[in-house]
């Protein structure tokens, strides 16, 4: 192959390469932005909202004694709750009904 063709060919395909890379992170960006939409209407817990940890989790207690108020909804989609320490996950609480 002639120099000239080569040069031709690896120009095409740096330009492919940067078409690609353009249309992935313009692709990513627009997909990030769809989520934080539904999640503000869609979320397992509020704050005022009563859960229960579930039984496995505190044994011997009571089902009173192991029900606390939502305080606050983090971003992670953890949870503070009044009166105990420390964030929590969906998953440590019984289904709400």
């Amino acid at each position: 192959m002639k120099k000239r063709t080569k040069r031709l060919l690896g120009g095409i395909a740096v330009a492919a390469g940067a078409v690609g890379a353009a249309g992935a992170f313009f692709k990513k960006r627009k997909v990030r932005a769809k989520p934080t939409d539904k999640k503000i209407g869609n979320v397992w817990a509020r704050p005022g909202m009563q859960v229960t940890f579930r039984a496995e989790l505190m044994p011997g207690r009571e089902r009173e004694d192991r029900t606390f108020r939502v305080k606050e909804l983090l971003p992670s989609g953890r949870v503070l709750l009044h009166d105990a320490d420390g964030e929590h996950a969906e998953k440590e609480f019984e289904p709400i009904q």
